[in-house]
């Protein structure tokens, strides 16, 4: 648990790569949105379409967690590291 605790520590009191990890989050999150988009019309009902909406969906769902990891460091992290009674170096 304490090995836990100090991991979130160092991931709180790093907003600029917590920043970087939410904007490639939502970089991420829009390729995938896109290549779902252009499965719609790129291919006639086929397995080829299907194919690719399911790289689209996956991509997208990368950049999902990737963006809510990165929120959740920004804000969540923070705040708890503020509040904590414990004192780290």
């Amino acid at each position: 648990m304490n090995k836990l605790k100090q991991w979130l520590y160092r991931r709180a009191d790093n907003p600029r790569q917590n920043l970087v990890i939410l904007g490639i989050g939502f970089v991420t999150f829009f390729i995938g949105l896109l290549i779902l988009g252009a499965a719609e019309f790129a291919f006639k009902s086929s397995v080829s379409q299907e194919i690719l909406g399911l790289i689209g969906l996956i991509i997208l769902s990368v950049g999902i967690i990737l963006a809510a990891i990165g929120y959740l460091s920004l804000s969540v992290l923070r705040i708890i590291r503020f509040i904590s009674d414990d004192k780290h170096d």
